[in-house]
């Protein structure tokens, strides 16, 4: 356990070794930690629990350090299971404890361990007193579960905000002011755009809302990664930026090739871009991990897919690619397709399509060429970079 506060004691899980989150949906380069806070006041409360793997050895930890019987509410912020997972195994110990949580975490937590225990329903405004703390709770809906729910505790003047503004890292110190701050926004922004783009409008709405609470925060403690000390408002801030259709300017040429006629061309449009002051990056998505690139869709103004055509189709790492641009929801981004093939050629037109059908503004249309691209074509090419960097204006 590691102090934070007057108190209140940080009680989690650093995990150092996972390396995949959500299944094998999101890459964990840095690993993550479970955060789960404990307060030790005139009531004992626990905010929120760790995944359950490691179930056992967080138990057997508030056992001794607390001992269970001395715990006197839970806080489920959050009942996704790297959060909420261990809650079964600790309930099996104290059942008659109680659980705050939203409508909708009492209803999960019901369907996760089909047990009706001890349930008080809180909403945005409802308050506890623990002795001379108070917590104040704060629905988060959909940001991004039905059930997610903030907790500030007065008088310690502390966000407990569960999944927002957290990273999946586990570095040296827990606290963002002992640590190399371009790890933490790289993990930060990954965060966001992998798991928050498609709530941005909802993230926008509630930080507003927040701030209009002008609630003294000294501290920001999320259930993931870091612990904002220093200046906390500062990843408030930039969620505040990055839920506005957030981008830096850039372009990002994304394709797959059989034997690198796509590829010659992606990197001729790139010339193009250049040529007119467009700053761009190139991935060969079939070999790219998936999360880092979407995360540089987000940063990205312009999106340009590239594919051969296979079975009057595009390639399978393509297909995929387009499908979670549109889960996304990426707003405010221009795009464009391009392509070489053998004789049916449909992979540009599909792209294009999806690509607004995902919400991309698609200025051009496609280009395609059979087989190897002649000097001709790589020159129309550099062309076709050219007038996408006019649309990016």
């Amino acid at each position: 356990m590691i102090q934070i506060k007057d108190n209140i004691f940080w009680t989690g899980i650093k995990d150092w070794g996972i390396r995949a989150f959500h299944g094998h949906e999101l890459s964990t380069h840095r690993g993550t930690t479970y955060n789960s806070y404990l307060i030790k006041d005139e009531k004992t409360v626990l905010v929120d629990t760790v995944w359950d793997p490691y179930k056992e050895e967080f138990v057997e930890r508030l056992e001794a350090e607390v001992g269970l019987k001395n715990i006197d509410m839970i806080v489920i912020n959050h009942n996704e299971p790297d959060h909420g997972g261990s809650l079964g195994y600790l309930m099996s110990k104290i059942p008659e404890t109680p659980i705050y949580c939203t409508k909708n975490g009492a209803e999960i937590i019901r369907k996760h361990f089909h047990k009706d225990w001890k349930f008080n329903v809180v909403k945005t405004g409802d308050t506890v007193k623990t002795g001379k703390y108070e917590l104040v709770f704060v629905e988060m809906q959909m940001l991004h579960w039905p059930d997610s729910l903030l907790t500030y505790v007065k008088g310690a003047n502390l966000v407990l905000s569960n999944d927002a503004f957290g990273q999946h890292f586990s570095p040296a110190s827990l606290f963002n002011d002992e640590i190399d701050s371009c790890e933490l926004y790289q993990e930060a922004m990954k965060y966001y755009a992998n798991i928050l783009t498609p709530y941005s409008a909802l993230v926008k709405k509630k930080i507003e809302q927040i701030k209009a609470l002008n609630l003294p925060i000294d501290m920001i403690a999320p259930s993931h990664g870091v612990i904002w000390r220093n200046n906390p408002l500062q990843i408030l801030e930039k969620y505040y930026e990055w839920s506005q259709d957030y981008n830096e300017g850039s372009v990002v040429i994304i394709y797959d090739t059989m034997y690198d006629s796509t590829r010659e061309m992606g990197k001729a449009i790139g010339e193009g871009l250049e040529k007119s002051g467009v700053k761009y990056k190139m991935f060969d998505c079939a070999i790219t991990d998936r999360s880092d690139l979407l995360t540089e869709i987000f940063k990205a103004k312009g999106v340009i897919v590239g594919s051969c055509t296979v079975n009057n189709t595009v390639m399978r790492a393509i297909a995929s690619l387009l499908d979670e641009i549109k889960a996304l929801r990426f707003k405010n981004k221009v795009g464009a397709a391009f392509g070489s093939y053998g004789w049916s050629g449909e992979a540009p037109r599909i792209i294009s399509q999806k690509l607004q059908e995902a919400g991309l503004s698609v200025p051009q249309e496609p280009v395609a060429f059979k087989y190897r691209p002649t000097p001709e074509e790589i020159q129309k090419c550099i062309q076709f970079g050219e007038t996408f960097a006019e649309s990016l204006k």
